[in-house]
């Protein structure tokens, strides 16, 4: 079975890995010539949207997936109209669009914050007295790991006031006056993600499985670090919610593949900041946490074939690489780490590589864990 992977980043490289043990074959569509996906099989260079490219890129495919969410809704379609694509371009075009992702997880009864759309300078006092601040100001599309968006911290005493509106219109001038979603500051605990995988074959009971809640770290807007089962879950409480939540939003979208839906904790329960249709970054301690990992799992979801058990082999803390890698020999000196590289050169911002250690219990982890973050150099942008 040969599978087609727009993209050819990380993700799809980790694609690759878990399915050439399986026999598949591979065949990325990637505009960059030198992408950490080209050693597991043939590359299409070519922009997402040309035609000649899609062309040779669908030729003789048995389905087709994605490694990113900013796939152009008109490539989506026509490789949706012409093979298997799955996420579905559906999935995809509400994943694309912040306002509309939050309607979404409205209408399901999913919890999401207060929001408001802004996509002219007129739009900005009606925004603001819906939207007390503190707030954040994000593009409606693009955007990942802390980009295209501002944090507005201004107390709640000017949160009305033409203070607060001069606050919004400058982040919307410095986002460039494009499209934007304007949502209340969140006072959170913690941060978690539930991921879950959906497979094609819905005659079967084992249709949608889940993995453990995972609790998740950010510096900069940037992944930092995962731990697996989320210590801030102890009784499973939180995971019982997220999953029932993310059942729906995939039963709702007829979802094939894997799924990732962020929350936040609050004092008051979950609620949802954002969903990935795709992989996920913070579930990457599954290659080695897990039974099957969500790599593996998301390929046989999408071939049609069965789900593979998510059961956890123990507790796991994963640690993203950025901006420059270790010594991989130091890495490696480290009890429980299994190192993990995308060979990628080094760049401020940039996720090189990850670290994942397991153990049987959480805190055989926590002197390991902490000797990889001492060793993980950070260069972080500097917006």
């Amino acid at each position: 079975m040969k599978i087609g992977v727009v993209g050819g980043g990380q993700l799809g490289r980790m694609l690759g890995l878990a399915g050439i043990p399986l026999g598949f074959q591979f065949r990325f569509f990637e505009p960059s010539s030198d992408c950490p996906a080209a050693a597991l099989g043939e590359i299409i260079r070519a922009p997402y949207d040309d035609p000649d490219g899609l062309e040779r890129f669908a030729r003789d495919l048995s389905c087709a997936t994605y490694e990113f969410e900013n796939v152009p809704a008109e490539t989506a379609h026509w490789l949706d109209e012409r093979l298997s694509l799955a996420p579905s371009p559906k999935a995809l075009a509400v994943a694309q669009d912040r306002i509309v992702e939050k309607a979404a997880f409205r209408d399901l009864g999913i919890p999401v914050q207060a929001t408001a759309s802004i996509t002219s300078a007129a739009d900005i006092v009606t925004a603001v007295r819906a939207v007390a601040l503190p707030a954040v100001l994000k593009t409606r599309r693009l955007g990942y790991d802390g980009k295209g968006q501002r944090v507005l911290r201004a107390s709640s005493a000017v949160a009305c006031n033409a203070d607060a509106v001069a606050l919004v219109q400058s982040a919307w001038d410095e986002l460039g006056r494009v499209p934007c979603i304007l949502e209340s500051f969140v006072t959170f605990t913690a941060e978690v993600s539930q991921i879950a995988v959906r497979s094609r074959r819905r005659a079967h009971a084992a249709d949608i499985a889940f993995y453990p809640l995972t609790q998740n770290e950010h510096r900069s807007g940037i992944l930092f670090k995962s731990s697996s089962p989320a210590p801030c879950d102890p009784t499973g409480e939180l995971a019982a919610q997220a999953q029932a939540y993310v059942a729906r939003l995939m039963e709702s979208l007829d979802y094939v593949g894997v799924i990732a839906v962020e929350f936040f904790v609050t004092t008051g329960g979950l609620i949802a900041n954002e969903m990935a249709p795709r992989v996920h970054n913070s579930g990457h301690w599954t290659i080695d946490g897990s039974v099957t990992s969500q790599f593996e799992n998301h390929l046989r979801a999408v071939a049609g074939l069965s789900l593979g058990s998510t059961a956890s082999r123990g507790a796991s803390v994963m640690i993203n690489l950025v901006g420059r890698a270790p010594i991989v020999a130091r890495l490696l000196e480290v009890p429980h780490a299994h190192v993990h590289l995308y060979g990628k050169g080094a760049r401020a911002g940039r996720k090189l590589g990850h670290v994942t250690l397991i153990a049987p219990m959480a805190q055989d982890l926590v002197d390991p864990a902490a000797q990889i973050e001492l060793l993980a150099a950070w260069n972080l942008p500097s917006h």
